[in-house]
């Protein structure tokens, strides 16, 4: 049995590029996929997607756009650190890029339901894992596309609509890709387009 794979969709499409990720899993879900794997819109509902988690997912992919300075329709493929101990905060990798994490013993993240991030729902994940007992994905990865625009409009730029069909390809690729095994075996490099 293949293990669960939810590839998560994630943006506003009424900010320009920032519906990368809903036109990206929208593109995506008209192909077959393995046995396992669920490619879901999520757009603004970030804390669907961590209550959805909970369901039991060995692998995260997040589709989203992501301003990290590269040339507009830029592809990445990042993967988060995660730690998976019981009571961990599965977003303490993503925390340092914005997420606000309440300072005292036993509280969770500070949420917002309006600037529900991935690393919020991610954070939102680890506080809900360790009220439930519930098991965060063992790996969580980002496949993001650089921006050109996000201001009020619907529609992506050139760049990053021509980017939809190469990253629809990457998810694919990943979906077929082995999981790593628990004895850490190394897993294929992870690649960037140019």
């Amino acid at each position: 049995m293949n293990p669960k794979v939810l590839v998560a969709g994630i943006g506003n499409v009424f900010l320009g590029d920032d519906g990368f990720g809903v036109e990206t899993v929208r593109a995506l879900s008209a192909h077959p996929l393995p046995d396992g794997a669920e490619v879901v819109d999520f757009g603004v509902r970030g804390v669907h997607l961590a209550y959805q988690l909970l369901d039991g997912y060995d692998t995260l992919v997040l589709v989203d756009a992501t301003a990290r300075g590269g040339a507009p329709g830029t592809l990445y493929l990042i993967e988060v650190e995660t730690q998976t101990e019981a009571g961990a905060d599965a977003g303490a990798a993503a925390a340092g890029a914005g997420t606000r994490v309440a300072a005292g013993p036993g509280e969770g993240p500070l949420l917002d339901g309006h600037h529900m991030s991935p690393d919020t729902v991610l954070a939102l994940l680890g506080a809900l894992c360790a009220g439930t007992g519930a098991t965060p994905p063992r790996r969580t990865l980002v496949l993001g596309c650089e921006p050109a625009r996000v201001e009020e409009g619907i529609g992506l730029s050139p760049p990053v609509a021509a980017a939809v069909p190469e990253a629809v390809r990457m998810a694919l690729d990943l979906l077929d890709r082995p999981a790593p095994d628990e004895a850490g075996a190394p897993r294929r490099e992870l690649r960037r387009t140019p």
